[in-house]
């Protein structure tokens, strides 16, 4: 995937809010792998295997942009709230959604906030994070994320 270039600063604060985004999921999806059975639910385990590893990448990503841009990544809180209940796969692929829907959401925010290659890179993500969230149980919308 092609990074993001540095932008301006009203987009950097997009960008910022996105990268807080990410932080948040991929603490979300750590556990999630944690209450998933690689041998139990091998399609689950690969999904939220390969959406960590997804969102991870784009954390990573957002922060370079944030740093090539002369500010200073927004850090990961010390923790994020996790629902009490996610002993079942059902549970699992329900959280997992959300996660997707949210993070569909602020790459809308993203694509709506930035021009030039950090928009097309935000509609990419959004497009990522929608397909993602049809892996999980989720509904085709014309307009993810809004």
């Amino acid at each position: 995937m092609t990074e993001p270039t540095p932008t301006t600063a009203p987009a950097t604060e997009a960008i910022q809010v996105a990268l807080a985004a990410e932080h948040a999921a991929v603490f979300v999806y750590g556990a999630l792998g944690g209450q998933t059975s690689q041998s139990a639910n091998p399609t689950l385990y690969a999904a939220v295997t390969a959406a960590y590893t997804a969102h991870r990448v784009r954390r990573d990503e957002l922060a370079a942009l944030v740093t090539a841009a002369g500010a200073e990544p927004v850090a990961a809180e010390p923790g994020y709230d996790l629902p009490a209940d996610l002993g079942s796969p059902a549970a699992v692929a329900a959280r997992a959604l959300q996660l997707e829907e949210a993070a569909a959401s602020t790459y809308a925010y993203l694509v709506a906030s930035t021009t030039g290659e950090a928009r097309a890179w935000g509609v990419r993500a959004l497009l990522d994070a929608a397909v993602r969230g049809l892996g999980f149980g989720g509904t085709p919308e014309r307009l993810p994320g809004l």
